[in-house]
């Protein structure tokens, strides 16, 4: 191992050292005529002035002009500011927003087109109790404080005042000390409104983006919060972020072609006019909200509130903000800004909807409802009825497939059975036991039996299921549709009918339904907690799933029934006799 040197020991330091006093001391030496020449030429110091009662005038005082400007001069302003709080009002066919000139941003954005039934009055998407803790809407969020304390509290001049109708533009303006602020906004006749925001501070312009930072006005419960999601897309794929992995300050990067917060039925998204440069920051704060709305002085809950602020990290914001229902029909008109990398491709808002992991099923389910709302009959309870006919009528051919597999498994069980005993005096891995395997399959082989013919069936209907659960859930057309004693085909049954239909239905559907290879005593089992377990599930599903569910239970009831007096139910029966008369024995 080479010795380690010190460095106060390295042989050429002393050379070092001594080179450097020679250059300092020529240096010294050259610099010093210089010097002396310099001061002869300097005219002697004034004589010392007699002591009067007058202070002297400062000369940066008499000679502005000749000062060193310094920061303070470079980035001052003229001053800005309104001298009270005001509003103003804008307004179209679709909302109502009133502007307040604290902070240029929203106290109230109401949707005309929808209705709080709890309050009985056009929806208020602005949350009253997180928006005055966190923030209003299209407040300023920057990555400094105090700063953004600053934008969000200043009072701004507007020359708008009163009501406004769209199309229209509001401007607003402050400034103070060091910072300047400008905020314009452009309303139409949609749900889109084009935002522009620039801050400077100090004579640099800072990132300041348009914000989101509150619930929405349709949460009323811990329930309804839970639906919260941070959500944005870049190119093709679309990002969900719920509260647990959502960190507060935390920045996404662009490109990005939309990006926001959505709740279970309306969003806010972000459509910046450069894609490219443009980020996401996401936002989480906490709130406790009453566990029963109707009870706002009984027990809290903790419930997350995210929000969303997105704009050019280079200072100067343009962005679209789309703020209003996650309907297919209204989303699909609103297209992003197209990326230069992607060749003009300008994708839409309809990825806002998220109909899960059985999106494939659950979507053309959801058009194929639509389109018998819209064409056979106005009401969405009876629609619902109408696909669950078709549906389980189209998925008969796969239950009576199931029961014929049953069947032959049946039939073919006791020689199954002695295979099996053949061969149990083997251990699990002993390659006899592969004999004992290839003999089964060919008896299945002989008998022309899937092993798997049972249950494929069955499993073939649960993404049926699976989908119409998120279509019902996600579907805003489903918000507060009535269908006879259903006020809101969206919330559970107030009267619990429907889960008591489910209970019922299926308890019947088990009782009739034969199960060849079930013990008895299982069967009884089956028959009774499934349909209650199944039952105390479905009482805080929304109706419409109800409807369905129940629907389905009584349409299978009916099939079973023809089933069991086909020659094939009277043959499925006859075997699961002989089977319970063999047990007897």
């Amino acid at each position: 191992m080479s010795e380690f040197q010190n460095p106060q020991q390295d042989p050429g330091t002393e050379k070092r050292l001594l080179l450097a006093f020679a250059l300092t001391f020529l240096v010294l030496m050259v610099m010093q005529p210089l010097v002396s020449r310099y001061v002869q030429k300097q005219p002697p110091p004034p004589a010392a002035p007699e002591a009067t009662t007058e202070a002297p005038t400062p000369v940066v005082a008499s000679a502005p002009a000749e000062a060193p400007p310094g920061p303070a001069a470079e980035t001052a302003v003229a001053t800005v500011q309104a001298q009270a709080e005001s509003e103003v009002v804008i307004e179209n066919d679709l909302y109502r927003i009133t502007f307040t000139n604290r902070g240029a941003q929203v106290k109230s954005w109401v949707l005309k087109q929808f209705q709080d039934k709890p309050r009985g009055q056009p929806l208020e998407l602005v949350h009253a109790l997180s928006a005055e803790k966190y923030g209003y809407p299209l407040s300023l969020w920057t990555y400094d404080a105090a700063l953004r304390k600053k934008l969000n509290e200043a009072l701004y001049v507007t020359p708008a005042s009163g009501t406004l109708s769209a199309p229209a533009d509001i401007t607003f303006e402050y400034a103070e000390g060091e910072t300047s602020v400008r905020k314009v906004f452009h309303f139409d006749h949609s749900y889109v409104v084009q935002v522009e925001t620039s801050v400077t501070h100090k004579g640099v312009a800072q990132p300041a983006y348009p914000a989101w930072p509150s619930a929405f006005g349709d949460q009323h419960t811990p329930a309804e919060f839970a639906h919260s999601r941070v959500v944005w897309q870049n190119g093709g794929k679309i990002e969900r972020l719920e509260a647990k992995k959502v960190s507060g300050g935390n920045t996404v990067p662009g490109p990005l072609h939309w990006a926001g917060v959505e709740g279970q039925y309306f969003g806010v998204v972000f459509l910046p006019d450069d894609p490219d440069d443009s980020a996401l920051v996401t936002l989480h704060e906490g709130l406790e909200v009453p566990a029963d709305p109707a009870k706002p002085e009984g027990d809290k809950k903790p419930v997350d509130i995210l929000g969303a602020a997105t704009g050019d990290p280079r200072g100067h914001t343009s962005t679209r903000v789309f703020v209003g229902p996650k309907s297919l029909d209204v989303l699909g008109s609103v297209h992003a800004t197209s990326l230069a990398t992607d060749q003009g491709w300008s994708p839409d808002l309809k990825g806002l909807v998220d109909f899960g992991f059985f999106s494939f099923i659950a979507r053309p389910l959801f058009l194929w409802l639509k389109w018998t709302h819209d064409h056979w009959v106005a009401n969405w309870g009876w629609s619902i009825l109408i696909l669950t006919v078709i549906i389980n009528v189209a998925l008969l051919p796969l239950r009576l497939s199931s029961m014929k597999s049953a069947l032959k498994m049946q039939k073919v069980a006791p020689q199954i059975k002695a295979v099996q005993e053949k061969y149990k005096k083997y251990k699990f891995n002993d390659p006899k036991k592969q004999e004992m395997n290839a003999e089964i399959a060919a008896l299945y082989k002989r008998e022309k039996i899937n092993p798997a013919g049972g249950c494929i069936p069955m499993l073939l209907q649960f993404p049926f299921l699976i989908a119409f659960y998120t279509m019902l859930t996600v579907a805003i057309e489903l918000r507060h549709a009535p269908w006879l004693w259903i006020r809101d085909l969206a919330a559970p049954d107030p009267y619990y009918l429907l889960p008591i239909g489910i209970v019922v239905s299926m308890f019947l559907v088990q009782r009739i339904t034969p199960q060849a290879g079930m013990d008895p005593m299982q069967q009884k089992m089956m028959s009774v907690m499934m349909p209650i377990m199944l039952g105390v599930i479905s009482v805080n599903l929304s109706a419409g799933l109800g409807l369905y569910w129940s629907a389905g239970n009584v349409i299978s009831f009916v099939q079973q029934i023809l089933v069991n007096r086909s020659g094939f139910g009277r043959e499925m029966r006859a075997e699961i006799e002989k089977r319970q008369q063999k047990r007897k024995k």
